[in-house]
């Protein structure tokens, strides 16, 4: 299996127009980077690792009573499968998602585990979610300028006025016994939303697909870097920048060890409304989608992928 070389993106460099390029050539080659100096301490995402490891160790009937709700909450082994074609019950996984707690109505909607249980639990996961959430909109006024836009041209359009950003931790088992049938630990898909920003314990499997249009799948292994986020783009931007920037195929494989990872999807508030830009298009490249609602294209992809509407 091929490593992939992935351009390093350094969202503290002073030169924004040639960080901006660098994402620009990134996005168009290959739908994923990596993003340093993002202003998360090492110590906030070791303590992260910490606490998902002592939630995803609780038994499971103590896990079962967090099972998600309105996209909040605990999901256990095999009840996602992201690749409809693919032929396992479902991925070898477990997860949690965390959503926005600015505003009341949303924060209402998270579950927290027991504080006699993990008492540091949540006071570390919100003050990721609020470290990771201010990266990110950092990192989209860069892709602003990628896109040839005023760099707040997202604010602008009421994107990221409460974002509908979702944390989600995830365990990966090591073991997984003999099977006939594959094994994902997530099967091939691409994210729904605008931009993905993903920690991991350095525990290798994610593997991406540049071609996803090209059979047969051609996979290429992303490598850790220490105190790196691994950035990609979502279907949502995808569609935003008429296709010009890639929301690409990526999956994660079983290694025979255990593997925690933490993804953050940064969404836009679900009132904005996703049309091709005027940047990415002209006569000789129309629009390939017609305008869609945040919300409504999100909860859709949701539904697909969970058989409910939650």
């Amino acid at each position: 299996m091929v490593a992939l070389k992935l351009p390093v993106i350094d969202l503290s460099a002073s030169d924004c127009i040639s960080s901006a390029n660098s994402i620009r050539q990134a996005c168009i080659e290959c739908g994923f980077f990596y993003l340093v100096n993002h202003g998360v301490e090492q110590e906030l995402l070791a303590q992260v690792f910490h606490e998902s490891r002592n939630f995803f160790s609780l038994p499971l009937e103590d896990k079962s009573q967090l099972t998600r709700k309105h996209y909040r909450g605990y999901t256990a082994l095999f009840v996602e499968k992201l690749d409809p074609d693919s032929s396992s019950t479902g991925d070898s996984k477990e997860s949690y998602y965390i959503g926005s707690f600015e505003d009341v109505t949303q924060s209402n909607l998270n579950q927290w585990p027991s504080e006699d249980i993990l008492p540091s639990w949540r006071p570390t996961m919100e003050s990721y979610y609020r470290k990771v959430l201010s990266a990110g909109k950092r990192l989209i006024s860069l892709i602003a300028l990628a896109l040839n836009l005023d760099e707040d041209f997202f604010e602008k359009v009421g994107a990221l006025r409460n974002p509908t950003a979702l944390l989600r931790l995830l365990h990966y088992p090591g073991q997984l016994g003999s099977s006939d049938q594959e094994i994902y630990g997530a099967s091939a898909h691409s994210d729904y939303g605008m931009v993905t920003l993903l920690a991991s314990n350095g525990v290798p499997g994610l593997q991406v697909c540049r071609e996803k249009s090209k059979q047969p799948r051609v996979w290429e292994d992303v490598p850790h870097i220490d105190g790196a986020f691994i950035v990609n783009i979502g279907d949502l931007m995808e569609r935003w920048t008429n296709c010009l920037f890639r929301s690409t195929l990526h999956r994660v494989m079983p290694t025979g060890q255990e593997r925690y990872s933490v993804a953050f999807f940064l969404e836009p508030n679900e009132d904005t409304v996703v049309e091709c830009l005027a940047s990415c298009c002209n006569e000789s490249s129309p629009p390939r989608f017609p305008p869609v609602r945040s919300g409504d294209y999100l909860k859709e992809r949701f539904r697909l992928t969970y058989g409910s509407s939650d």
